[in-house]
């Protein structure tokens, strides 16, 4: 019998989850589903923390910044790497209150819900917050990358949404791609965010998987007192992990990813992988779902 513990380990500030098989999965209580894929601590106030996810090592954080700037940790321990984006690229979208982000001395207004691309090379990014009692909420994945691309500011009312699903279905959306082929580019990292409209509550039904890149969500605008029920594992043996606000969960290459809520909500999907194509999915049919 195979026993799961906690593999969440404490470096930096930066959590490492390994990567875990849909065998090993099957074995898993709700404690051990919970070490192994949901990422409980994206923002700690006045910090950056996050996740070192090895699948395609990701790096997954968040920065509250309250009376103080704060500056973008290099994170050696993991990196090996004289700053962080020394081989690696930086996607961010706030989803908290108006604050800034400075690289290498550019300075970037970061109102709720803009993102910002920066690539390989950039070696100093700070962030404020305007107002510490309504803070910033900068969350960022990080990709490995080697070719340098220009830094990108994305204006939330400058990204046309995709419009999906059907309120009938309780699954209406709007889709944000905000670092995407076509429009930024990437080595790897491709990211966006789905806002549920009002009577909504599924997310990504019917799911899909790609094999060719795991995924990740952050869960964003959630009521208090109200919970995501996030769904996780093959199409045919499927587990679920409950979710609250400012929570992240990853999701395995081999896992599909979709959820329902007790209310509407918002989630920052991001993915790194074998390739940056939006579309390739492998989608799964409702009634295959067990």
């Amino acid at each position: 019998m195979l026993i799961f513990g906690t593999l969440a380990i404490r470096m930096e500030k930066l959590q490492y989850i390994s990567t875990r098989s849909f065998e090993e999965m099957k074995l898993m209580d709700t404690s051990a589903l919970r070490s192994n894929f949901h990422l409980p601590e994206v923002f700690v106030s006045g910090d950056v923390s996050g996740y070192y996810i090895a699948e395609d090592r990701m790096i997954v954080l968040g920065a509250v910044p309250l009376q103080r700037d704060l500056l973008l940790p290099v994170f050696h321990d993991f990196t090996k790497s004289a700053y962080l984006l020394e081989r690696r690229e930086l996607g961010i979208i706030n989803v908290g209150g108006p604050g800034k982000v400075v690289a290498d001395g550019e300075h970037y207004s970061m109102r709720t819900k803009d993102s910002l691309y920066i690539g390989v090379g950039v070696k100093d990014i700070t962030f404020s917050s305007d107002d510490a009692h309504n803070p910033a909420k900068f969350y960022m994945n990080s990709a490995p990358a080697y070719q340098p691309c220009p830094i990108v500011h994305i204006p939330y009312e400058n990204v046309e949404p995709l419009v999906a699903g059907q309120a009938e279905n309780a699954n209406f959306r709007k889709i944000y791609q905000c670092i995407i082929p076509g429009k930024v580019s990437s080595n790897q990292l491709v990211m966006g965010f789905t806002e549920l409209q009002a009577g909504s509550i599924w997310n990504t039904m019917p799911p899909h998987v790609h094999l060719r890149r795991h995924e990740i969500y952050l869960y964003f605008n959630v009521p208090d007192h109200q919970m995501v029920v996030h769904l996780m594992g093959k199409p045919d043996e499927t587990r679920h992990i409950i979710m609250r606000d400012g929570e992240a969960v990853y999701s395995p290459s081999w896992s599909i990813h979709s959820g329902a809520g007790t209310a509407n909500y918002s989630f920052v999907w991001s993915m790194a992988g074998e390739n940056q194509d939006y579309k390739d999915m492998d989608m799964v049919a409702v009634n295959e779902i067990k």
